[in-house]
């Protein structure tokens, strides 16, 4: 007899058995839909990652075009090189070895034209001349013999091999040919301790070298026609950009001279001494570049990097003046007249300094001389003298005030006010000795300038530089 019971809310089949007990009856499909929904929610969730990975993908590519694109060009130069190994005739051409130009592309096309023409020269070039050598000492050992044979290759694999990774130590060598070294040890060392016989080792040697430089070139072309990304054009946006960048930090730096006002949160310098690595890679690869645009083979590209040295002396001093600035809105409010009485100069030398800095930005942006910039200058440097003017005459009541005034009788709080106006001396220092390092930004954007040959700025382009109505002269 069967029962229908229902326990904790579902349904249950029960059977009686001979032995007067009762056993509960699942069915199988049970069993199935429980596994189905498991699995069910295993795949929505995988699902749902995939889409988010997509979503990530798409916004990724449309803040960053470039990255697309560049994915893009190294799809089709895969393409294109994958030819040689499937079309029978071009494969007959290469033979075998297609396949080293399609490793070629993989290791060899970079984001920018500069790092692509980097490893596409160095590539073949430490190639050619690790087979040469090594052919070489293979003819060598050849003909010295079994028994001198594993001798001489030994001792020309130790000697080379040494040699070529010695070099990547020296400066000169590293900036410019280490991609290269390190493709000679590789190849000489292949081409030294392989089995072949000469006769088959050159005609290797030949095929493979061909296949690279099908590659390269491959890689070189479709780099240069193909919505071409000019390491040196970044290297020139990064420049003028953390210009603009410190110009920012300075004006929220303005804060500094308001009584009871909160400093900002300034992360524009963070991004100018972050950038020190990426100035110098970008520099080594714009030397490989061919002209284009504004830029001529010759271009300075040296004069880049001691404009970005000055900058990032400029945003240190900068750090430490939001520094000083945060632990000042800390400390109580005691010297208000201290303040006012060098307020108007530090907004004038602030001013002047951020109107500096935007305005090399805007030379280096449109590579033409400021008309500005002398004017510009000499305000700031006027600027900085009232400033140290008025800090030598800040009067003695200003700084520490009498016994009557403080609220024991005694001069407990005296220590309050010295202080203070340590901090407040020490934020004038810093604005001064910012300004002289911005002076050291124009000097090395005047030394571009020159080495360029700028040209004067259109006159109808160029305004006058003038602080706000606020600003006291």
């Amino acid at each position: 007899m069967v029962n229908e019971k229902d326990v904790s809310g579902n349904l249950h089949w029960r059977i009686n058995v001979p032995d007067g007990t009762t056993n509960v009856l699942v069915p199988e499909s049970g069993i199935v839909d429980k596994v189905w929904l498991e699995l069910n929610g295993v795949l929505g969730g995988l699902r749902l990652k995939v889409w988010r990975f997509l979503l990530k993908a798409w916004d990724l590519g449309v803040a960053e075009p470039k990255k697309a694109i560049h994915a893009l060009k190294v799809g089709l130069a895969l393409s294109i090189v994958s030819l040689f190994y499937y079309m029978r005739s071009l494969y007959e051409s290469v033979g075998g070895n297609a396949m080293w130009a399609v490793m070629t592309v993989v290791v060899v096309f970079e984001s920018t034209v500069g790092a692509t023409l980097y490893k596409s020269i160095n590539r073949p070039a430490g190639t050619f001349l690790a087979g040469s050598l090594g052919l070489g000492v293979h003819w060598i050992a050849y003909k010295s013999g079994e028994k001198f044979e594993p001798i001489i290759i030994g001792i020309s694999v130790f000697f080379f091999a040494s040699a070529a990774t010695f070099s990547r130590f020296i400066p000169s060598v590293k900036s410019r040919f280490d991609y290269g070294a390190l493709i000679f040890i590789l190849t000489f060392s292949l081409v030294s301790v392989s089995g072949y016989r000469v006769g088959e080792l050159s005609e290797l040697a030949y095929d493979r070298l061909s296949t690279i430089g099908i590659g390269t070139s491959f890689c070189i072309l479709i780099s240069m026609l193909f919505y071409p990304t000019w390491a040196g054009d970044e290297l020139h946006r990064l420049i003028y950009r953390n210009l603009e960048k410190l110009a920012d930090s300075l004006d929220d730096n303005e804060a500094v001279t308001e009584d009871n006002c909160p400093a900002k949160e300034i992360k524009g310098y963070k991004c100018v001494l972050d950038s020190k690595a990426t100035e110098d890679n970008w520099a080594k690869l714009a030397r490989w570049e061919p002209a284009h645009g504004s830029f001529n083979f010759k271009h300075p590209w040296k004069q880049y990097l001691k404009i970005g040295a000055s900058m990032h002396s400029c945003a240190y001093c900068i750090e430490a003046l939001s520094s000083c600035m945060e632990s000042e809105t800390q400390t109580p409010a005691g010297i208000g007249q201290l303040k006012k009485h060098l307020s108007n100069a530090c907004k004038t030398t602030n001013k002047y300094s951020s109107g500096i800095l935007r305005e090399l930005a805007k030379t280096i942006k449109t590579m033409t001389k400021s008309s500005d910039m002398g004017s510009l200058v000499w305000e700031m440097n006027n600027a900085v003298q009232e400033l140290q003017n008025s800090l030598k005459s800040v009067p003695i009541g200003l700084i520490a005030p009498t016994p009557e005034d403080t609220d024991d009788g005694k001069g407990e709080s005296f220590i309050t006010p010295v202080v203070e106006v340590l901090s407040v001396t020490t934020l004038v220092s810093l604005l001064i000795e910012n300004a002289a390092r911005i002076n050291g930004i124009v000097d090395a954007v005047n030394e571009l300038a020159g080495q360029v040959d700028m040209k004067p700025a259109p006159q109808e382009n160029s305004k006058q530089y003038k602080p706000s109505s606020d600003t006291p002269h």
